[in-house]
């Protein structure tokens, strides 16, 4: 059952029995003596995967990748038909390009999209991390060029695949953070050779408990902050094939309509420079809720669910400025030594540490840097609107005081 829910999850439609046929798995291949060495590697403790059996299974779905063949008997092979649809469909969306000869810069992209989502979940950690130079590098790629299959029993693997499947293909930097955080204590504790010697032989992790914080995190995540250049690039309209997405959360982000409010591409240079994520203005206005005619919408409490904060002088702000946003400029709250100066505006922006936070500027570069400001002194959920106030200028949506009579 589980294998066929996957297959749904993933969106598996069309003549999958004919594409598998259509695949020769029997003729001897280059990459055959690769699979003979890395199958056996792969969860022996579990008594089908260490089997004859398993492995010839195993062998056959591989192969199913690189040559093509008709002859296959339906009822015996559906599940291998399954297996080879949901690798065709779930490797495109969560590993994209992952497996170039040259994936560098995929990897790379990846990483440093990772590195962003812990300082926006947990700057403190994030902090430490980058203090003693443990960086995703050292730790992360197999994480994710495996989906956690290198880190974790298949009986957890199961448990958190059956969550995987409903997100987008940024859900795995969640749960990449929700590892972290259960080792966030020791984490906080230790120096670079001490972590080393950590994740060599990881600890013991709670997979209910990753799992649901991973879900807590993804749901604070808004969709444009994981945006990556080498993602999966949308598919055509009328596109039946593997892997459509089925609900809002598994939806990719670059699968939305192309606006002029949308994320622009940054070099990679660029986003290694930036310590917090940037969401597109369309993210924006979504989460406020924004329109020329209602208010930003509240919670109980009477707080924004996501407070803008722009940096402009008061001179700027005046002149227009969304709707709901506090003005503090860069200048009156940060000292020499980085540290939060104690004042009104400070008070301010103390109050709603822990909400979504989203630096506004004309500029990039003062935006990014207050942002890094703000996660060294561990405000958590800080983001940078991608092309600052000018993105918005257009929309309608900017608010101009009354003149004071």
């Amino acid at each position: 059952v589980r294998g066929l829910a996957w297959a749904a999850l993933l969106g598996i439609e069309g003549d999958i029995q004919a594409k598998y046929d259509s695949i020769d798995k029997d003729t001897p291949i280059p990459t055959d003596r690769q699979i003979e060495v890395d199958i056996p590697r792969c969860h022996q403790y579990d008594e089908l995967l260490s089997s004859p059996q398993g492995h010839s299974k195993f062998r056959r779905v591989l192969k199913a990748w690189v040559v093509s063949h008709p002859d296959l008997n339906t009822f015996m092979n559906i599940i291998l038909v399954y297996t080879y649809a949901c690798m065709s469909a779930f490797i495109p969306k969560y590993l994209y390009n992952f497996f170039l000869k040259d994936n560098s810069h995929v990897i790379q992209e990846y990483l440093t999209v990772f590195s962003q989502m812990i300082a926006f979940h947990d700057p403190e950690l994030s902090n430490h991390l980058n203090e003693i130079g443990f960086i995703p590098d050292l730790y992360a790629i197999p994480w994710f060029l495996t989906m956690f299959t290198h880190v974790f029993p298949l009986h957890k693997i199961f448990h958190l695949w059956d969550t995987l499947l409903l997100g987008n293909s940024s859900f795995p930097f969640c749960i990449g953070v929700a590892i972290l955080q259960q080792l966030r204590d020791r984490l906080l504790a230790n120096g670079f050779n001490e972590c080393i010697l950590l994740f060599s032989d990881l600890p013991e992790i709670d997979i209910e408990r990753c799992v649901r914080e991973s879900i807590s995190l993804f749901c604070w995540t808004p969709k444009s902050a994981t945006y990556r250049q080498h993602a999966q690039p949308p598919k055509p309209a009328g596109d039946n094939g593997f892997g459509k997405p089925v609900s809002y959360f598994s939806s990719e982000y670059q699968d939305m309509t192309k606006t002029e409010l949308c994320r622009e591409p940054m070099s990679l240079s660029e986003l290694k420079a930036e310590v917090s994520p940037r969401i597109s203005a369309e993210d924006l206005i979504e989460l406020c809720e924004l329109s020329p005619t209602a208010p930003t919408k509240r919670t109980k409490s009477g707080k924004p669910k996501i407070i803008s904060v722009d940096v402009r002088s008061v001179e700027d702000y005046s002149r227009g400025h969304i709707s709901g946003s506090i003005n503090v400029p860069f200048s009156t709250v940060f000292g020499s030594d980085g540290e939060l100066v104690q004042c009104p505006t400070s008070g301010v922006l103390q109050s709603y540490r822990g909400r979504l936070i989203v630096v506004i500027s004309h500029a990039m570069k003062s935006a990014a840097m207050f942002a890094t400001h703000l996660v060294k002194v561990n405000f958590p959920r800080v983001c940078v609107l991608d092309g600052g106030i000018n993105k918005l200028k257009p929309t309608g949506l900017l608010t101009v005081p009354s003149p004071q009579i």
